[in-house]
């Protein structure tokens, strides 16, 4: 029911959407990782806006995306209601049910895949961006053993400025576990490399907008 609820509304919605981000799509490598997801995986993204979560679906439009959501976008029941069908996955930052780390698991296991945005929250006016992440993604990606894919956007959305978005390689956080550590220090190991693999699509999705830039004025 979710994945022809979620396949509904990216159909119906296409052409809208088109409109409000005109997204272009960058890779990093394009051969390691493209806009077709095979098997499991966990999606990290930054976080500018609520609209991210709509450029990611249509970002990765063949697959069902089950993203973790803060607990204050169910507060509506409307809202509640559509974002259920949609696979949201209620996560309760104030609380102390993690619940949802085990639902994302079990999603995993069955070969799905889990949108987060680290952070946890928007940032706000004069914070460094991206935010220092949550712990939970990276948890669930070491439980898991599923492959994370870091994807940057630039955030631009309902304006004459394109959405910018670029697709990095997968992450392995099996090559970052050290046995030596303890399950937190491993965790903030890998928080340190996904937040640095972020920061780097950043600053190479910066790089290749200049060059095309420059390239339109010769």
């Amino acid at each position: 029911m979710i994945r022809f609820f979620q396949t509904f509304t990216k159909v119906t919605a296409w052409i809208a959407q088109f409109f409000c981000f005109r997204t272009k799509i960058y890779y990093e490598e394009k051969k390691a990782q493209s806009r077709r997801i095979k098997g499991n995986a966990i999606i990290i993204s930054n976080h500018t806006s609520v609209y991210d979560y709509a450029v990611m679906l249509f970002t990765f439009p063949c697959r069902t995306l089950r993203y973790l959501m803060a607990e204050v976008l169910f507060e509506t029941k409307p809202l509640a209601r559509f974002l259920r069908a949609m696979g949201g996955v209620e996560v309760n930052r104030d609380g102390m049910d993690f619940s949802f780390l085990l639902k994302a698991e079990e999603i995993l296991e069955k070969g799905g895949v889990i949108g987060s945005f680290p952070e946890s929250r928007l940032p706000n006016d004069g914070e460094e961006r991206p935010l220092p992440f949550a712990p939970s993604t990276a948890y669930i990606a070491l439980r898991s053993g599923a492959p994370m894919i870091p994807v940057y956007t630039n955030g631009s959305y309902f304006n004459r400025r394109r959405a910018r978005v670029i697709i990095g390689r997968p992450i392995y956080a099996a090559e970052y576990l050290d046995d030596n550590l303890t399950e937190k220090e491993n965790v903030e190991k890998l928080n340190a490399v996904m937040r640095e693999r972020i920061l780097e699509l950043r600053d190479e999705l910066a790089r290749r907008t200049q060059k095309r830039k420059s390239t339109q004025k010769t």
